[in-house]
């Protein structure tokens, strides 16, 4: 940390304590419950079991449970908004409402993708998307799921995150 320090007074950097905080990213399960003590120019850094960087909550085993909890809560939300613009009696044309879950649903899926697109927990996150695909589609839940995005004309949730992945790939290799 004292190094760190040095860098900072050197570039005349100021860290920001209210932003900064402390993780340890292990598989050790004896580990799990020790707590980093770090201080920085005589600042103690806070210490957090799930930081947030670039809006992307981590975990200490990096599996984006958390993460992807919070996105599914996110895109059943946005669900109920397009639900409203569905309507009943009067609705908004299918192809309306594809703009809008592609603007609203889809961009805050496919955020940051690459990074957890792998993870055990994005069967939560279907599980919502095909909610959306099904509003669009304006089919029940009996309707089998491999049949909504023909009827939604949207990708499978799958290729959604594989896409950013696979073209990062081609740019990097």
């Amino acid at each position: 940390m004292q190094r760190i320090a040095e860098y900072l007074s050197a570039w005349r950097l100021k860290l920001s304590t209210a932003k900064t905080t402390c993780t340890a990213f292990h598989l050790n399960n004896r580990e799990s419950s020790c707590k980093l003590a770090v201080t920085v120019n005589g600042t103690t850094i806070p210490y957090t079991q799930t930081p947030t960087y670039l809006g992307v909550t981590l975990d200490r085993q990096l599996t984006f449970r958390q993460h992807l909890d919070g996105l599914c809560g996110k895109v059943r939300a946005l669900n109920c908004l397009l639900r409203l613009l569905a309507g009943s009696t009067w609705g908004a044309h299918a192809s309306v409402l594809r703009t809008s879950a592609l603007g609203l649903v889809y961009s805050a899926v496919e955020y940051a993708a690459p990074a957890w697109c792998h993870s055990t927990h994005t069967k939560k996150l279907d599980v919502a998307l095909n909610d959306a695909m099904r509003i669009i589609s304006g089919c029940l839940k009996p309707t089998c799921r491999e049949l909504l995005p023909v009827l939604s004309g949207i990708p499978p949730a799958h290729l959604c995150r594989e896409i950013p992945l696979s073209s990062w790939r081609s740019r990097h290799s």
